[in-house]
Parts: structure tokens; sequence; C-alpha cells
């Protein structure tokens, strides 16, 4: 256990890092995220970001049982 939360922070700490980068990349606004904007209203559902953010950490935690 003592491992994993090192791991997770040491991951936290270069995800944080990073943070300028990443903000650049196309995630939630691909096709597929749905934005509906009205008067005083606006609806965001990043439908194919988080398709895309649940395959990675599928492939990512198969990784690691492997």
């Amino acid at each position: 256990m003592q491992r994993f939360l090192f791991g997770l922070a040491i991951a936290a700490l270069l995800l944080g890092l990073a943070w300028p980068w990443l903000g650049k990349l196309p995630i939630g606004r691909l096709p597929g995220d749905i934005v509906v904007e009205r008067e005083n209203f606006r609806f965001y559902l990043p439908l194919t970001s988080m398709l895309l953010a649940s395959l990675l950490i599928s492939v990512i935690l198969w990784l690691f049982r492997r």
C-alpha cells in the first residue's frame, strides 16, 4: 500500500508539472463531445473524451496487472 501511495504521489506531481503543456492538447474538445449553449445556460458532456480516458486507464491497469 505504501508503494502504491508513493507512486500515486509521484504521478500527481508529474501531472501537475506537465499541466501547462497538457492544457494545450485538444482533450475535452474532441468530435463527439456534446456542447449545448443557450442564453444563461451551458451543458457540456465530454462523451468522446470520457471514452478515451476510460480506454487509457483500462490499458494502464491491464499493463500493471500483467
